[in-house]
C-alpha cells in the first residue's frame, strides 16, 4: 500500500473518534458544506491545514454531499528552503496544490517594521478572498482546530475585554458570496499531533520570519499564554477546555450585564422593570 493512503486510513480507522468523527460532526452541526460548493482549503504547510486537506479529499471522494476542492497555498515570501518543505509534504500526501506568490512578508514589515503581524494578517486575507474568487471558490477552508477557539475566547477576554470566539464560519463583509468555514472546530490540537506522529510525519511549526523573537521568548506571545493557563487549569479541572467551549453555547442572557449586536447595544437594564410588572 502507498504511503499515503495508510495515512488517508489512520484517519478513518485509527483516528475515526478523535479526528474524523469530529470533523465530520462539525461539518453537519455547522452546516458547514452544501451541495454544489466549491471550496478552497487553504494550505499553511503546519500539521493542521495538511490534516484538513486529507480529510477534505476523504469527504470529497466518499461523502453524501456533492462538492469540489482545490488546495491552496499562499506564499507569503517562504524561504525556497520552506517552500520546498511544503511541496514534498503535498507529495508525500498526495494533495494537489497550486501555489501563488504574493509580497506579504517584505510589505508588512515595511510598513509596520516593529509590529507587522496585524497588517500581515490583513493582507493574508485579503490575497485569500481574492484567490477564492478568481477560482471561482464559494468558500474557504481554514484549519483552525479546537484549541484555537478555546484560545481565542481567553484572547479576547483578558486582553480585549470582550467575550468572544472564533466561529465554525462567517461571511467576508468585503468579498460578497464567499464564505470562510473552519471544519476542524471541535477536532483536539493533541490528537492532530498523535496523528502526524503516529504517521512519522513532520511539517512546518512556523515560517515567518517576524516570529523568530517569539520562539525564543515564549512569554512574547499572548497565545502561548493562553495555552499555558489551560494546561495548569485543566491539572486540576480535566474538563476546563470543553467548560469553557460549552459556556460560549449556552450563555444566559438573564445573567449578564449587557451586549452588542452589530452596532446596537444592549443593556440589562433595558428589561429590568420590566420583569416586576
Amino acid at each position: 500500500m502507498e504511503r499515503y493512503r495508510e495515512i488517508e486510513k489512520s484517519i478513518i480507522k485509527k483516528f475515526r473518534k478523535e479526528i474524523w468523527s469530529k470533523f465530520v460532526k462539525a461539518i453537519k452541526d455547522y452546516k458547514l458544506i452544501n451541495e454544489n460548493d466549491k471550496i478552497m482549503v487553504c494550505i499553511s504547510g503546519g500539521k493542521d491545514s495538511f490534516l484538513l486537506a486529507k480529510c477534505i479529499q476523504e469527504l470529497e471522494r466518499h461523502g453524501v454531499i456533492p462538492f469540489k476542492a482545490c488546495y491552496v497555498v499562499m506564499n507569503p515570501g517562504y524561504n525556497e528552503k520552506n517552500l520546498e518543505y511544503i511541496k514534498s509534504n503535498a507529495l508525500l500526501l498526495n494533495i494537489p496544490i497550486e501555489i501563488f506568490d504574493t509580497d506579504i512578508f517584505a510589505v508588512s514589515c515595511k510598513l509596520n517594521e516593529d509590529n507587522p503581524c496585524y497588517m500581515c494578517a490583513r493582507m493574508r486575507r485579503g490575497h485569500l478572498y481574492n484567490k477564492a474568487k478568481e477560482l471561482g471558490c464559494n468558500k474557504i477552508a481554514l484549519g483552525h482546530h479546537f484549541d484555537d477557539v478555546i484560545e481565542t475566547t481567553l484572547l479576547s477576554m483578558f486582553y480585549g475585554a470582550e467575550v468572544k470566539t472564533m466561529m465554525p464560519k462567517l461571511y467576508s463583509d468585503n468579498f460578497l458570496g464567499i464564505e470562510l468555514i473552519r471544519p476542524l472546530y471541535l477536532v483536539k490540537e493533541k490528537n492532530i499531533m498523535a496523528w502526524r506522529d503516529y504517521n512519522n510525519l513532520s511539517f512546518l511549526n512556523c515560517a515567518c520570519k517576524f516570529t523568530e523573537k517569539s520562539s525564543i521568548d515564549e512569554n512574547l506571545s499572548k497565545r502561548k499564554e493562553m495555552k499555558n493557563l489551560i494546561n495548569e487549569l485543566r491539572e486540576k479541572n480535566k474538563d476546563i477546555d470543553h467548560n469553557i467551549f460549552k459556556a460560549l453555547d449556552n450563555v444566559n442572557m438573564n445573567c449578564i450585564l449587557g451586549y452588542h449586536k452589530d452596532s446596537e447595544r444592549h443593556s440589562f437594564l433595558d428589561d429590568y422593570d420590566k420583569e416586576v410588572k
